[in-house]
């Protein structure tokens, strides 16, 4: 029998804040975004933060008024990246099968392990004391037999115990799982527990006893995999590849104020475009699909949309996609202000798959031009060469290029 472990770090982003600010160790602390930007939503609650009721996701003006004495500190992201590296460091001590997750959370297969470093209860409080010496981050540790179990062993029951620690046994899942509401299964979120409550389903234990044929009939391949989870199934192996085959590229960025005019948002929407087809060159590929996604400026009354096409051929060159994306958010525009904006390349496949074509002659000029100029930027720096419209107040070129995943390096 397998031995999975599914490792979460306790607040992650406070506390390696924390860590760093020993003096704010007893005070509610918050990681949060700009507000001036509006990006001011809470990343990270360290628990005493938690304990006023603060959530990770609200905004930070919310938060201020649960809490008086609420200390905010601005994201680090490049210095969250490099201790996730030493964490998955340490669990390559343990085992070569360690599976990120997440920034924050990791799979690793301990099966194998045990002769060398006991048994499962006992490798998982060697890890947590290894990653608590090295970082000051304490690390929350589930045990199933697979990832599932694991994963629902941490979410449930490891971070809400004084060890951290929890194993989620397969031939003790009524008296444990199963007694929980059934909105607290993974992959249950807030639409589906609604829909099972509807159908009178109010615990994993009653998901897990439900005829299969009625669950699969309901939601397909969803329902049977909604069975399969409550009853403490996964086939899915631990393994070093399973972020390797990119399925979609985006980009995406709340903007600093509201943007009202069509030429100041081609001009993010160009920059987003060039974002784009850069990883997407940077990972050898193109794609066919451009998707763009739009939400309006008020919080009250929900606008926007998310609409995609597909390209005739997969490209990677920028003026090809950003004319599909101009196209398709001037048909869906509804012409009110707008605060977030998106794009995103799927339908991928390898940049030397290409069609031979009688009427584009310029297409491997084109193709090579992308390769050249992401060369100038990887040697020179992202803002070496930049379109003139990024000169403009509209652009926001050189802002993210001092950031990381949104925020300050």
């Amino acid at each position: 029998m397998k031995t999975i472990f599914l490792i979460d770090m306790q607040s992650f982003y406070a506390s390696i804040e924390k860590a760093r600010y020993p003096h704010l160790q007893h005070k509610p602390l918050v990681v949060s975004g700009d507000p001036k930007r509006r990006s001011g939503v809470i990343l990270a609650a360290c628990p005493l933060a938690k304990k006023s009721g603060i959530k990770n996701g609200e905004r930070l003006w919310e938060a201020e008024q649960k809490c008086l004495d609420l200390v905010v500190v601005p994201p680090k992201m490049q210095d969250y990246i490099t201790i996730s590296v030493e964490i998955t460091n340490i669990l390559e001590e343990y085992t070569d099968l360690v599976e990120p997750y997440s920034i924050d959370e990791q799979f690793i297969d301990v099966t194998g392990s045990q002769m060398l470093f006991g048994p499962p209860l006992e490798i998982a409080q060697k890890i947590q004391q290894q990653i608590w010496t090295k970082t000051k981050v304490r690390a929350r540790i589930g045990i199933g037999e697979n990832k599932v179990l694991a994963k629902m062993a941490c979410d449930n029951f490891s971070k809400k115990n004084k060890s951290g620690i929890f194993w989620l046994k397969k031939d003790e899942l009524e008296q444990t799982l199963w007694l929980l509401p059934v909105e607290k299964m993974f992959g249950v979120g807030g639409r589906m527990a609604s829909h099972l409550r509807n159908m009178g389903i109010r615990t994993i234990g009653q998901l897990a006893t439900v005829p299969l044929k009625r669950l699969k009939d309901q939601w397909g391949i969803n329902g049977h995999v909604l069975w399969m989870t409550a009853n403490g199934e996964d086939s899915s192996p631990v393994t070093t590849s399973s972020h390797d085959a990119q399925k979609a590229i985006g980009h995406g960025m709340t903007l600093p104020r509201d943007y009202i005019g069509l030429a100041e948002i081609r001009v993010v929407l160009l920059e987003l475009c060039e974002e784009v087809c850069m990883r997407a060159r940077k990972s050898k590929v193109m794609g066919q699909t451009v998707t763009v996604s739009v939400s309006g400026a008020s919080y009250e009354f929900k606008t926007g949309f998310h609409r995609q096409a597909t390209l005739y051929e997969p490209t990677n060159y920028v003026m090809d996609v950003f004319r599909l994306a101009e196209r398709l958010f001037l048909q869906f525009w509804d012409q009110t202000p707008i605060r977030k904006l998106s794009v995103s390349l799927t339908k991928l496949c390898h940049d030397n798959e290409l069609q031979l074509s009688l009427f584009d002659t310029a297409r491997d000029k084109k193709a090579e031009l992308g390769y050249v100029m992401d060369g100038i930027r990887e040697r020179y720096g992202t803002t070496a060469l930049i379109r003139a419209s990024s000169l403009t107040k509209a652009g926001q070129a050189f802002e993210r290029a001092q950031k990381i995943g949104g925020h300050y390096k």
